[in-house]
């Protein structure tokens, strides 16, 4: 079993966007949702990985985390 960043994918009420990708982005990306249905034994559709994708991401971008937590401390 490999290890993805991605785990499982939570269903959540979503907030519906629309967004254009580039080509090969959209390929990665599918490519990414099928290696990850694989390996979970789910079919997962690939526009549900973008969310948990951004998430993540957000959540380990170090500087994203120390500039929220400043703004956070100097609002009223």
């Amino acid at each position: 079993m490999s290890k993805l960043k991605l785990g499982d994918i939570r269903d959540d009420k979503p907030v519906k966007l629309t967004v254009e990708l580039p080509a090969q982005v959209h390929r990665d990306l599918t490519a990414y949702a099928e290696i990850l249905g694989v390996e979970n034994g789910q079919k997962l559709e690939t526009t549900k990985l973008i969310a948990p994708m951004l998430e993540r991401f957000m959540k380990t971008d170090r500087g994203f985390a120390k500039l929220r937590k400043e703004r956070r401390s100097s609002s009223p």
